[in-house]
């Protein structure tokens, strides 16, 4: 039977997949403060441990294992029974469209060169016990409100430009999204299954920025945004090396209908 551990009790992707697969399978999530002084036999149910918090200055600063959540949980074990999740970023590739998970690495700021380091130290230590997850943005409501917000996301970026009621001037570059949802289920398959190595999530569709706001908020985007056509921030994942180990297949139309039936407040977050 699997049973799942879940770090990062309050971050977005944590308390969302918490959310999502407490229906499927034995789960809990915890802080990493709790999770780091638990002893070494605490762990021993767990078939798949999946960490989503993180340290504030591992995304802004350069690589300090002090600030490697990562690295401080995996060093606790001498032997690794459980699978680990470790979740990377897109923001490791030289961007473009159809990025495979064997094309070039180009990390650029401090948080996606921090991210490849502990990929590497992970795939040393943990070889066929590593499944890492390089995603594209995702999209979803924060469960939690939480002051200690590690950065902000696409949505709080955007709630802020809406918050000026004006019109606005926006670049328009197509990016790679995924809904909370599809990112859950994805999950849910992953852990079902018997995979390990690294693989992209995403779509594998251009969703142009203007597309994307559409779906959120029509009139918005009708009454206060001027589009600027632009390609210098804009690249796709390809997922195929994903979607066809586990067998699935992801939809542009589960995202718009995802994006529609969204409650926009301050508690709305996208990746």
């Amino acid at each position: 039977m699997n049973k799942i551990l879940i770090i990062g009790k309050k971050s977005f992707i944590g308390s969302n997949l918490f959310n999502f697969l407490k229906k499927k399978f034995f789960i809990k999530n915890v802080s990493f403060e709790y999770v780091i002084k638990k002893k070494i036999n605490y762990f021993s149910e767990f078939s798949h441990i999946i960490n989503t918090s993180i340290h504030t200055k591992y995304i802004k600063e350069k690589y300090d294992k002090k600030y490697d959540l990562d690295l401080k949980f995996i060093k606790k074990f001498k032997t690794i029974k459980f699978k680990y999740i470790f979740l990377n970023s897109r923001k490791i590739y030289f961007q473009k469209e159809n990025i495979k998970e064997t094309d070039r690495l180009l990390p650029k700021d401090n948080y996606a060169k921090n991210k490849l380091i502990t990929e590497n130290f992970l795939k040393a230590k943990l070889d066929d016990k590593l499944i890492s997850l390089r995603t594209s943005n995702i999209i979803g409501n924060r469960v939690f409100e939480s002051s200690r917000k590690s950065h902000d996301l696409f949505f709080d970026n955007y709630l802020k430009l809406k918050k000026r009621n004006r019109k606005m001037k926006i670049k328009d570059d197509f990016k790679d999204f995924l809904s909370i949802q599809q990112f859950s289920f994805v999950l849910e398959k992953i852990i079902k299954s018997n995979i390990n190595g690294i693989f992209n999530v995403s779509l594998s569709q251009k969703i142009y920025i203007s597309e994307l706001l559409k779906w959120l908020d029509i009139k918005f985007f009708q009454n206060k945004l001027v589009f600027i056509k632009s390609d210098r921030n804009s690249f796709t994942l390809s997922n195929k090396k994903l979607t066809k180990a586990l067998n699935i297949k992801l939809y542009k139309k589960d995202l718009k209908k995802f994006c529609k039936k969204v409650i926009i407040n301050k508690h709305l977050s996208l990746r």
